[in-house]
């Protein structure tokens, strides 16, 4: 037994130095969005703007909905490669099925042609509660597709990596193929305002963000399964030996993953008013590197749906600036790419100052 002065506790962690501790909080992050949005105001002023700043946000809800799917994945000590093929699968899918129009010349060739679909639109057109129907299809696919990475992973302990790859290739494929790399216009309006409309002067994608924000935080604040998550982030055996049912638990998160995927894919399809089979083609680094950067671990066991909020904010601002400075889209990609990068060191860092201050 440890000998305890009464002064002070043998197993106190150190006092950690300032430098340290800059690197440990994850609001360093939020400080910095906020100082480097200060700075592009001075020499673009526009981006203050009314116009702009509702710009951000319609554009932070919906990132905000896959990064957290993302959160629950990576808290397991997991990743998922497929949810933008996911998000593009569920828009195809969701958008056939109640579209009023087709065009014969775009669509003809697609395997759905003249059974589910038709140049009078889907199976759903003009339906009472058609878009209802629709948009719960849109959830249990993304969630299907989510359990099928999760119990590959969890059951036939497949690389998470490799999996979640196969699987946004897979995805992405199906979804090309269906419409035949054809948008899909025509949407209800009901549909298009759930990504752009508002209830009185509140948006509906800041309700279902929100929605999702409170949910992810009772599950992994307020309950046994987020303890469940944590435990098996930090150490699956121990968990395992400690009565923690692994498998249910890591399917759950992948599952998760992949109910948010399609949350995302119905906020943007409504934004653009159309399904896309390359919805979400480039938002992979975004979605990733919003939760390293928000202070989400690479390594598992560590996350907060803050933190992603703050993550996320981050990149929204960043990308909304870069677009200001009329940037190319690979110098864009090589400055995100940048970030991650340094982000990821950041996360080694984090692991390296906590283990030492608590030794």
């Amino acid at each position: 037994m440890a000998i305890v002065d009464q002064d002070r506790r043998v197993d106190r962690p150190r006092a950690v130095p300032l430098a340290s501790r800059l690197i440990l909080s994850q609001y360093s992050v939020l400080a910095l969005t906020v100082v480097y949005f200060l700075v592009c105001w001075f020499f673009f002023p526009r981006i203050l703007s009314v116009r702009n700043i509702s710009n951000i946000f319609s554009n932070l809800w919906p990132l905000l909905a896959v990064a957290i799917g993302q959160m629950f994945v990576l808290i397991v000590a997991g990743i998922d490669l497929s949810q933008t093929s996911t998000m593009a699968l569920t828009s195809v899918i969701g958008s056939l099925m109640i579209t009023t129009q087709l065009d014969p010349n775009l669509f003809s060739k697609s395997p759905l042609w003249g059974t589910l679909i038709s140049a009078s639109g889907g199976p759903l057109a003009g339906v009472p509660l058609g878009v209802l129907v629709a948009l719960l299809t849109m959830l249990v696919v993304g969630t299907v597709v989510g359990l099928i990475n999760g119990v590959s992973v969890a059951v036939f302990r497949m690389p998470p990596f490799m999996v979640t790859l196969v699987s946004m290739i897979l995805f992405s494929a199906l979804a090309i193929f269906l419409p035949k790399s054809q948008n899909i216009m025509n949407l209800p309006a009901s549909f298009n305002a759930l990504g752009e409309g508002s209830v009185w002067i509140i948006p509906y994608a800041l309700i279902v963000g929100l929605a999702l924000v409170a949910g992810a935080y009772l599950i992994l604040r307020r309950s046994l399964f987020g303890r469940w998550l944590y435990a098996i982030g930090h150490n699956a055996r121990a968990a395992h030996i400690s009565g923690v049912p692994v498998r249910g638990v890591v399917i759950f998160a992948y599952a998760m993953s992949g109910f948010c995927a399609a949350v995302a894919a119905i906020l943007y399809s409504g934004q653009l008013e159309m399904g896309r089979p390359t919805l979400g083609q480039t938002l992979l680094l975004d979605i990733v590197g919003a939760n390293i950067i928000g202070g989400i671990s690479l390594f598992g066991g560590q996350g907060r749906v803050g933190w992603a909020f703050i993550g996320v904010l981050f990149f929204v601002v960043l990308a909304n600036t870069l677009n200001f400075m009329n940037l190319s889209v690979y110098v864009i990609d090589v400055i995100k790419g940048g970030i991650i990068l340094g982000a990821t060191f950041l996360d080694v860092a984090r692991r390296r100052v906590a283990a030492r201050a608590m030794h």
